[in-house]
C-alpha cells in the first residue's frame, strides 16, 4: 500500500483517481478544471490526485506546444493543492527537474518514454515522494519490476505502477489486460491510464487518438481489481494543446466514474481466484 496525503492506494482497496487535463495550459483552465472534477469525486466518494504536466518534454513535433513556463506552471499545480487540499501529480524528465517538482508535487511520475532512465529513477526515488513509472510501451509488464528496484534502491518504496499500452507495430498501441495481473504480482498499486493507451502515435506530425475506447478500456482494467485509475480530462479537448483526441471530455467523467465505482465494488467484494 502507498499513502499519499492520507489517500491510501492499494490493489485490494477502493479505486483511486488520477485525473486532469494533459499539460497546463492556462491558470484558468487547470483552477476550472480541478474544481469540477472534485465536485464529481467528492459527490462519488472516490479518493482523487489531480494531474497535470507542467510541461510536456516529449512531444512529436518542434513545433508542438510544451507549456507555459516551468515555475508558471509549478505555481497553478500549488495553488490547486493547496486552494482544493488534493494531492497533485506531476511527470519530470530529468534528474535536474525533480528537486524543483518535488517541493510542489505529492507523486513525481517516470513517463514511459523515461522508465528505463536510472539516474532519473533514484534522484525521484530520494524525494521519498510517491513515484508513478508509466510503464514504457516498449517494455514487457514483467520488465517494469527492474525500474522499480530502481526507486526501492533508495529506500523509497512508496511506488506505484502504470500500463499505458504496448507498441504494435506502427502507429498503434494495444493494452493487453495480463499486463495488471503480471504487475500486480510485484506488490505494487498498479494503475490503469485510459487515455494514453487510446493514443496513435506519430500521426501527421502529433499524436493521434481514438477515444471512443477509453471507457472500454477503463472498465475492463477495473474489472481486474486494480488500485486506481488515470484519466487525461478537457473540458473541450478537441482545443486542447496536447493529446486532443486522447483526453476524455469533462462531461463524461461522472458517468463513466460511476460505471467504473459499480465494477470496482462489486470485483473487490469477490476472493480473487488464483490458478496454480
Amino acid at each position: 500500500m502507498v499513502e499519499v496525503n492520507g489517500i491510501k492506494i492499494d490493489n485490494k482497496l477502493p479505486f483511486v483517481l488520477i485525473a486532469g487535463p494533459c499539460v497546463v495550459e492556462s491558470r484558468d483552465l487547470i483552477l476550472s478544471t480541478a474544481e469540477k472534477i472534485v465536485e464529481i469525486t467528492s459527490k462519488l466518494k472516490i479518493p482523487y490526485i489531480f494531474k497535470s504536466s507542467y510541461k510536456k518534454a516529449n512531444r512529436t513535433s518542434v513545433n508542438s506546444f510544451t507549456g507555459i513556463g516551468d515555475q508558471e506552471a509549478l505555481k497553478i499545480l500549488g495553488e490547486v493543492k493547496n486552494l482544493f487540499r488534493i494531492p497533485v501529480l506531476t511527470d519530470v524528465h530529468s534528474v535536474e527537474e525533480v528537486k524543483m517538482a518535488a517541493e510542489v508535487v505529492d507523486v513525481l511520475q517516470i513517463p514511459a518514454f523515461l522508465c528505463r532512465q536510472t539516474e532519473l529513477l533514484v534522484e525521484a526515488g530520494k524525494t521519498n515522494k510517491a513515484i508513478n513509472i508509466k510503464k514504457g510501451q516498449f517494455l514487457a509488464p514483467d520488465e517494469i519490476q527492474y525500474a522499480a528496484d530502481k526507486v526501492k534502491s533508495t529506500g523509497n518504496e512508496r511506488i506505484l505502477l502504470t500500463e499505458r499500452g504496448t507498441t504494435f507495430g506502427y502507429h498503434n498501441l494495444v493494452v493487453d489486460m495480463r499486463s495488471l495481473v503480471i504487475m500486480k504480482k510485484f506488490n505494487y498499486p498498479v494503475i490503469m491510464d485510459a487515455t494514453h493507451a487510446v493514443q496513435i502515435p506519430g500521426v501527421g506530425g502529433k499524436s493521434g487518438g481514438a477515444r471512443e475506447f477509453i471507457p472500454h478500456l477503463a472498465k475492463a482494467a477495473i474489472s481486474i481489481g486494480i488500485a486506481g485509475l488515470f484519466l487525461e480530462t478537457h473540458p473541450e479537448p478537441s482545443k486542447a494543446l496536447s493529446d486532443a483526441d486522447s483526453q476524455l471530455p469533462l462531461s463524461y467523467l461522472e458517468s463513466l466514474l460511476t460505471q467504473v465505482k459499480q465494477i470496482d465494488e462489486l470485483v473487490k467484494s469477490f476472493e480473487e481466484i488464483e490458478l496454480k
